[in-house]
């Protein structure tokens, strides 16, 4: 069974930048989907980012597209989340998450990384 644990969150101003990381474990990721998730106090939980480990496609959300930067480095098996011109409301717990495809379901997620951006 796969393990994910999320590292690099914090508390950044508006503008600036955060670098997320996402390790895996316990499996090989090579056919997988690896994605980020964000979910802020009071809301659902939406997709963000998305990789394929085998093809190197990215896939983002509107909301981030331009700002935000996925990538992974295979020999670590670990993915990240480059975050630029930071938002107050890219404020959320950010997750990762593993699956078959795209559009889900996902089998694994890690424990979440708090994002936090002060205006």
């Amino acid at each position: 069974q796969v393990q994910l644990v999320e590292s690099g969150g914090g508390l950044v101003r508006a503008g600036g930048s955060l670098r997320l990381s996402c390790a895996a474990s316990g499996r090989t990721v090579s056919s997988y989907i690896m994605a980020w998730f964000r979910q802020a106090p009071g809301k659902e939980r939406e997709f963000v980012s998305a990789i394929s480990w085998s093809y190197s496609s990215t896939y983002y959300a509107d909301s981030v597209k331009g700002r935000f930067i996925i990538s992974k480095d295979n020999a670590k098996n670990t993915m990240y989340l480059q975050m630029n011109s930071l938002k107050p409301e890219d404020t959320a717990v950010y997750y990762c998450a593993l699956g078959r495809r795209l559009l889900g379901p996902y089998d694994a997620w890690g424990q979440g990384t708090q994002v936090t951006v002060s205006s």
